[in-house]
């Protein structure tokens, strides 16, 4: 089978397509034929090897944290269609066939191509356990989203504005139509116009979905209110507003299989959009890597199989 392989760690040239074997499940998985898998950020910092220390990666490493794809029984497809987050730095979507933990396996969305539901388990979890896990946010409640443009940020604003909070995204003029079309209150154009000048009043829920200057975006806690929350999906050494009791809280998202089918359901029910900007074959998935470095994605890009 096909498979794309990281057998050295480095820029997104590493990435190779090969001929491999195709997996056999252990007692516990099953064989997934994959429709679709993703590029995250992680991906990429694994991919560089940045991240060795903190994730250990065995070599030959093949990306892709979340897949969707078709249940196969003794060779042949079933009409079982699922989707996984597959863990990190676990990988293996970005392949034609993954082996996959049954437990981690929730029926796929059936109101979407089903390559497209690979969109959902990452940034869908992550947006859904910053805002509530973390975040705890209540209706009426005031949240900034930094970063609405991009996967997480777009699923926060819509999970966000169902929960019945007043909604401020941050987001660029390439994305603002999309994250007002996903229900946003306000949409700030950060490449023109301060955070600080532009709300009206503190919130009391910051969620930053942005890398950057941890000193920079710490400051962000001055737009929260005494006492409220700020969550970062980036796991940056954010500093703490003691005097304010404003504390950050790191997210590293976690696999819900309860959490991932209750997504599911609102995609089926019309209430959660997915966000896919692109579609790419697995050929593509260096330059993919390579735009997704430079920021050129809006939304989620699926990588097709």
């Amino acid at each position: 089978m096909r498979a794309v392989q990281v057998t050295r760690f480095g820029t997104p040239d590493v990435l190779q397509v090969a001929e491999v074997h195709q997996p056999v499940p252990a007692p516990g998985e099953v064989l997934v034929r994959v429709a679709g898998t993703t590029f995250n950020a992680v991906d990429a910092a694994i991919r560089s090897g940045v991240m060795t220390e903190l994730i250990p990666v065995q070599l030959p490493y093949t990306p892709g944290l979340e897949v969707a794809g078709t249940v196969v029984v003794d060779g042949a497809e079933t009409d079982e269609h699922v989707v996984a987050f597959l863990g990190v730095p676990v990988g293996g979507g970005a392949a034609e066939f993954a082996a996959v933990p049954r437990d981690l396996l929730v029926p796929a969305p059936r109101s979407v191509p089903l390559a497209d539901a690979a969109v959902l388990p990452v940034a869908g979890l992550t947006a859904f356990q910053g805002l509530f896990d973390h975040g705890r946010l209540q209706a009426g409640e005031r949240v900034l989203v930094n970063g609405a443009g991009g996967g997480v940020g777009g699923f926060a604003v819509q999970l966000a504005k169902r929960a019945g909070a007043h909604v401020i995204a941050t987001a660029g003029p390439r994305s603002r139509d999309a994250v007002l079309a996903r229900g946003a209150d306000e949409v700030v154009d950060y490449t023109s116009t301060s955070l600080t000048d532009a709300l009206d009043g503190p919130v009391d829920l910051l969620f930053n979905n942005v890398s950057g200057d941890p000193a920079q975006l710490s400051r962000l806690t001055d737009l929260v209110r005494p006492g409220g929350r700020a969550v970062s999906a980036p796991p940056l050494p954010l500093i703490d507003d003691e005097a304010r009791d404003v504390h950050w809280t790191v997210l590293y998202v976690r696999n819900d299989t309860a959490q991932l089918a209750e997504l599911v359901r609102l995609v089926d029910a019309g209430e959660l959009v997915l966000d896919v900007s692109q579609r790419r074959p697995l050929a593509d998935l260096a330059a993919v890597h390579a735009d997704g470095e430079a920021g050129r994605f809006r939304g989620r890009v699926v990588v097709t199989l």
